[in-house]
Formats: C-alpha cells, structure tokens, sequence
C-alpha cells in the first residue's frame, strides 16, 4: 500500500474509538449535571459507585444480551431507582398513588423547576443516573449509534427543559451526540482520514461558533462568557422577584425608585423571601409552594404582634411581610401563596395602588436567652439548614473554627462571624463574580462585596459549625416619612441571614456594614434627585427623614439592635487571632484578601503597590481555546494548509552541518520547488535525467551538479555550498513571490535565507 493510501484510510480501531469517546462525552454531559446535583445535595460517593456499575453491566452484557432486552433492563434500572426516591420522601408512596401530583410534578420539572429544589434531589440523581448511563453505554458498544445517541440525547434534553444543563453543558451534550452518529457512520463505512478530521472540524466550529448564536435551547448565547464578570442588573431584580432561586451576581447598581409604602408601629426589615440549600453559586428554595388558608402558625416561643399595612407604589410581583407572617388580609389574600419556608408570595402581580395588611408575631427575646437555647434542634431544621456542597472547601471551616474558637454557643458563633465580617469586608457593589464557591473566594480571595457576598459566607459559615442558617432576602425599613410610616425604594433591596434557636425559631443577623451601604444608598439618591428622576419620591418623602423623640429601644427582635456593648465583645480573643493569621497571610503573599482584618476594620496590605492583575480565563474559556485548537490543526490538515505551512517554514530555515549536509538541504529544497511548478523526481530517475526531463534552468542544473559530486562522494567546498544555497534562495524568492518579496526587504548575504 503507497504512503498515500495509508494516509487515506483510519484503522476500524481508531474510528470505533472516536466513536465511543463521543459517546463518553454525550454521557457526560447529564452525569455532570448529576454531579452538581449530588455535590450539592449529597451522595457523590453513591452515584460514583452506581455509574460505575452501570458502565460495567453495560460493557458485560454487551457481549451476550440481545438489544431488544437492553431497554427493558433499562426500565427497570429507572423503577428500581424511582422507588428508592419515593421511599426517602415522607409519604412518598401516597404521593405516588396520586397520579394528579405525579402528572403536575412531572409537568413542573418540564417546564423549568430545577431538580435542586426537590428536597431528596442527591437520592433522586443517584436513582435517575444508571437508566440512561447503561442504556447509552450498551447500545454504542453494540453499534447502534443513532439509538445511543437519542437515548443519552433524552436525558440530556429533560434536564435542559429542567433548567440544570447550562450552555456550556447542553452544548457539549449536542456535540458528543452529533459526533456518536458521525463517527459511528464513518466506522460502518470505513471512512477516511480526510473524512475524519473533516468531522472533528465540523464538532470544533459547532463549539466555537456557538457563543455568537443562541444554539441551544434555553442557553445564553454566550456559554464562553466568564461568570466571574457581570451585568449592571439592580440588586432588586437580582434578589427580588419572588423566585425560588437566588444567583449570586457580580457588578450590580441601586435603583432609587420607589417600591411600596409600609405603616408599621415598629421598623423592621421587610422579608420577601428565604432559601435553604446553598449550591456553591447560589441559593435555591426547595419544596412546594402552597395556597394560602387564611392563618399561619406563629414562632416556636414568645412573640409579640405587629400589624402592618402595605400599598404598592408600582408594580410588584412580591409580598413584602414583617418575620413571621401569621395573617394575611386584603384584596390580594385570596390568591396568596405560602412558600415552603413560611413566607408570602402573591400569585400573579400586585397593581400600582394595591394594599394589603399582615399580621405578624415578631419572636420575642434577649442575648442571654439565646445563649442559653442550646443546639437540640429538630431533626427536619438541622439535616435541611446546616447543608453544604461537599466541594466547599475545608479551609472555609478551618477559618471558622479558628475564628469561633472562644464562642462557646451558637448565639455567640454568630455574633462573632457577623462581627468579622463587618469589619473585615469593605462594602462595595463593583465586583467581579468568582467562578467558584461564593463564599470560599469571598471569605479568602476578595476583599469587597455587597450584601449577596456577605450574607452567603455567613451562613456558609455558620453551617461548617452545624448552626441551621438561612440566606433571606427583602428590604431594609427605608425611609421614616412618620412615627408609624416608611418609604421603600429599589436601593433598600438587601439580603442577610437568619440561624435558627430552639424554643425561639429564626432569628435575624446582618453582616453587612450598615454604614457604608447607608452612605452608598444615600448618595444614589441624592444623585437621582438632582437628575430629576421620576419616581424616587412621595409627597411625604421630599422633606427628609422625620426623627423621632428619643425612646428606650424594645427588647427583642433584633440580633444587631439588641445587644449592649458588653455581649458584643464576646470573643475578643477569637477575633485577635484572626486578625493577627490575616496580618501573617498577607505579609506571606497568601490568598487572603487585602482587606482581611480585625472587626476593627483594620485594613493589611502586603503591598502598597502591587501589580495589575490579569484577568484569569474560567474553565470554559480554557476548554473551547483547546477545542478550537483541536478544530483548526484538523481542518489545517484537512486542507492541506498545516503542510503549506510547514513548507513555507522548512523552505526559508536550512540545518546548520557541513558543506556536504547543505548541499543535500540545497537539492532537496529545489526539488520540492520544482515538483510543485512540474512534477516529482520519479523513482530510479537520476537527478540530471529529472532535471533534464523538465527543461530546468541552468540554475537549477547548477545546482544539481554540485549536489551529484556531494552525493557520490566527491569533496565540495564551502564555496560550492554557499553557492547552491544562494541560487536556491534565488529559485525560491521568483516561485514564492511572498516569502520573496520577504527576503528583499532584507540585507542580502549569505546567511540570511
């Protein structure tokens, strides 16, 4: 077989290959969704083990099991899976006889409800994943590509629907199952080389072309983007629409409009929503959300009432209620909903001009009987609040503990870590968002953040201690506009933390520094003033703040209000050390941040002029830079430019050696030169009949004359190398007008080609 036949064609082996690694890639797009799903709500280690069995069980019987029974074993891996879920769901088997909720439950997970809000969502991935693994395996290594394809495309294409497969990962998905059907067709076809690096080409342009169109459905047009940047969005919309999921944001900004009007005998912070598993990213309400019946139960201990009226001052899509919410009344009662963790929600949209009252049994207690409550927390508070995604760091507990190592009680854990953060965190809504754990790289890697940055690390915190802690979101009090009035605007969006205390339920903590979000707030407003903006005001909101006559602040209700200067020093000594490793961290060039301090506020600067930073490339960024590298060297060999180039390169750059080496180096270029302007020096053909068969030019006969004595023995000169190199230098320049025009514009000499 001739060289080039042996270039035309790829061994069964190698195509059967490409197949199967294209199947690997198909599969693994829905196990990584899998993986983040079990990451965050545990069993990594069981679905590790499960898939694994699946693969092994697929590559066996494979050998001996006709594909007509494939997918029936497959099924009954998918009920065996699906009754180990209803089994670790309460009541599970009720719910699976009510085919009306199985029917909404399925509908919800097609039309968007991430698998990260069913509460047992790691038992489900563990349970869903050895259907479609063993399935998608079995028939690709029975060569039933198209059919491995579509069965590893469903699955791929329900957790798209679902919401859990970003981009980047439907993008791979629709990739691996393109090059499943692609390769497998070139394998029954025995196809070629060329055809092969035509098909990688294709999958690689399909990669990264991709970010400037929307090619996937339900994707962002640009999966190569870094998280790590983001959008000028308002801290509103990106906390407060009501939803059941939370991401944390980079680069953010206030909006000043007016929200809604609250009459209140006290000023609270205005609750509008609470999540409870933390994914790394962000954070997601699990759980159904339910009609409202007409009352709520109140907080576990003492609580005292508080009425509240609301009147919407735009349009809103939230429910705005003063913790804890026990009666809803109003025109816009009748269609409330109450989440999963006990807050309101309207179903539908509140018009411009709306009110509504809530009643709401605000817990009553002090400092000292919080330190006393203990940490005998119910089962269902402890195993759902103190959740973490196993990736998390364990250096974030290591700065915990070492942080906490005084505090002898969950109060004063909490106390100490709000503290820290207030006063080692600067306040500031310009950041970029890390790629990874969010509070990981806050706590660690960045030295400013607003109010999403401290409120997650907190409770990120908090849960490395086995404290239940919750993020939540709403508004600040606003505006006072009167003894029992508040104005609230975008710009009092916020978020912060709730932990949990036996015999007194959730209790309010807030990280973030109030003084500095205070003044940013402010000076958004007053900017917004002075533009004339419409909207930021009311007619009672034009003339300041009203102040009120001094009056003994209540016991109760808030972590931060309540406490007197004496309980805020409860662990000095945990905070010292602290400062005094950030100060250590810092000299030593570590990745603690800047910023990173004593409650104090101290700031330590390893460097008080450091270089500029240069922008890191995210995961993604890496991944498609190398598959279009992989696209291009293929479609370079493809079309032969990879071997243009190479000889454009070879022709210009001789090897150092002899006279003898240079001389051959000299024929061996002009021969190459010459086949392509006539034809190859054909085997058996001498050089002079070669270059007499073509009519070459006396140049090139010169040349072959010098390499004939070199090449039968006889002695040659530097002289005679010099000048066989010059003349083909000369050949080279007139049939490569580029590289000629190149050389030109040089000095000429003897060494220069």
């Amino acid at each position: 077989m001739s060289v080039a036949t042996e270039r035309s064609w790829i061994g069964d082996g190698a195509r059967r290959a490409l197949a199967l690694g294209a199947t690997a890639l198909l599969m693994g797009s829905f196990l990584a969704v899998l993986s983040h799903v079990t990451d965050v709500a545990g069993g990594t280690d069981r679905l590790v083990l499960f898939v694994a069995g699946s693969l092994l069980a697929a590559t066996v019987l494979a050998r001996f099991l006709p594909a007509a029974f494939a997918p029936i074993l497959a099924a009954g891996l998918f009920a065996v899976g699906l009754w180990g879920y209803v089994q670790a769901v309460p009541n599970g088997e009720l719910l699976l006889r009510s085919f009306d909720a199985v029917r909404a439950d399925v509908i919800a997970l097609l039309t968007g409800l991430s698998i990260l809000r069913i509460a047992e969502a790691g038992v489900w991935a563990i349970g869903f994943a050895p259907a479609p693994t063993f399935l998608t395996w079995y028939l690709a290594l029975r060569r039933h590509y198209v059919a491995s394809a579509i069965s590893g495309g469903v699955a791929l294409g329900f957790f798209v629907l679902t919401g859990d497969a970003g981009p980047t990962v439907a993008l791979v998905g629709i990739v691996g199952a393109a090059g499943v059907v692609g390769f497998g067709e070139l394998e029954r076809h025995r196809g070629s080389v060329g055809q092969v690096e035509t098909l990688v080409a294709v999958l690689a342009a399909m990669i990264v072309l991709a970010p400037l169109v929307s090619v996937v459905p339900g994707g962002a047009a640009d999966p190569m983007v870094s998280s790590g940047g983001g959008g000028l969005e308002t801290v509103e919309a990106g906390l407060l629409t009501g939803g059941d999921e939370v991401n944390v944001q980079g680069s953010i900004s206030l909006s000043p409009k007016v929200r809604f009007t609250v009459e209140s005998s006290s000023q609270e912070y205005w609750r509008v929503a609470s999540y409870d598993r933390y994914t790394g990213q962000g954070w997601v309400r699990t759980g159904d959300d339910r009609p409202y019946n007409g009352s709520l139960a109140g907080p576990p201990g003492d609580a005292t009432r508080l009425t509240q009226n609301y009147t919407a001052e735009t349009s809103l899509s939230i429910m705005p209620a003063a913790w804890k919410p026990s009666e809803l009344s109003g025109a816009s009662a009748d269609n409330a909903r109450v989440t999963s963790l006990a807050g309101i929600q309207p179903d539908g949209t509140l018009a411009n001009g709306t009110s509504y009252t809530v009643t709401s049994q605000r817990p009553n207690w002090t400092a000292d009987e919080l330190r006393s409550a203990g940490d005998d927390y119910p089962d269902g508070i402890r195993g759902r609040y103190t959740q973490l995604p196993e990736s998390t760091p364990e250096r974030v507990a290591n700065r915990t503990d070492r942080l906490t190592s005084n505090a002898d009680n969950p109060y004063d854990t909490a106390r100490t870590i709000e503290r820290w953060l207030e006063g080692s965190k600067n306040y500031s809504l310009d950041v970029d968002r890390p790629d990874g754990s969010i509070a990981d790289s806050y706590l660690f890697e960045m030295n400013a953040g607003y109010c999403t940055y401290y409120a997650t690390t907190m409770a990120t915190m908090l849960r490395t201690q086995d404290i239940p802690a919750r993020f939540v979101t709403g508004y600040t009090p606003g505006q006072r506009v009167a003894r029992d009035e508040w104005v609230v605007r975008g710009l009092d969006s916020h978020a912060w933390v709730e932990v949990y205390f036996p015999e007194t339920g959730w209790v309010r903590f807030d990280p973030t520094p109030a003084g500095p979000r205070s003044a940013v707030e402010g000076s958004n407003l007053e900017n917004a003033r002075a533009g004339n903006e419409s909207n930021v005001d009311t007619n009672r909101s034009e003339d300041g703040e009203w102040t009120p006559t001094p009056e003994a602040t209540p016991a109760g209700g808030s972590a931060d209000a309540e406490d007197s200067a004496a309980n805020d020093a409860a662990n000095p000594a945990g905070l010292q050390r602290a400062a005094e490793q950030d100060q250590a961290d810092a000299a030593n060039g570590s990745a603690t941040p800047a910023g990173g301090g004593a409650a104090g506020g101290t700031t330590f600067v390893a460097d008080s002029s450091p270089l500029p930073e240069l922008p890191s490339p995210s995961r993604e960024q890496v991944a498609f830079a190398l598959v279009a590298l992989v696209g291009l060297a293929a479609g370079a060999h493809r079309t032969g430019l990879a071997e243009r180039l190479y000889r454009a390169l070879w022709l210009r750059y001789w090897p150092s050696g002899s006279p003898t080496a240079t001389v051959e180096a000299a024929f061996e270029r002009l021969e190459y030169l010459l086949a392509d302007e006539h034809r190859s020096r054909r085997d058996g053909e001498t050089p002079r009949e070669y270059l007499a068969a073509i009519d070459a030019d006396d140049r090139a006969r010169r040349v072959g004359a010098i390499f004939e004595r070199a090449h039968y023995g006889e002695a040659v000169s530097d002289a005679d190398a010099t000048e066989a190199r010059a003349l083909v230098k000369e050949l080279r320049g007139e049939r490569t007008p580029v590289l000629g025009r190149f050389r030109r514009s040089r000095e000429r000499g003897p060494d220069s080609i």
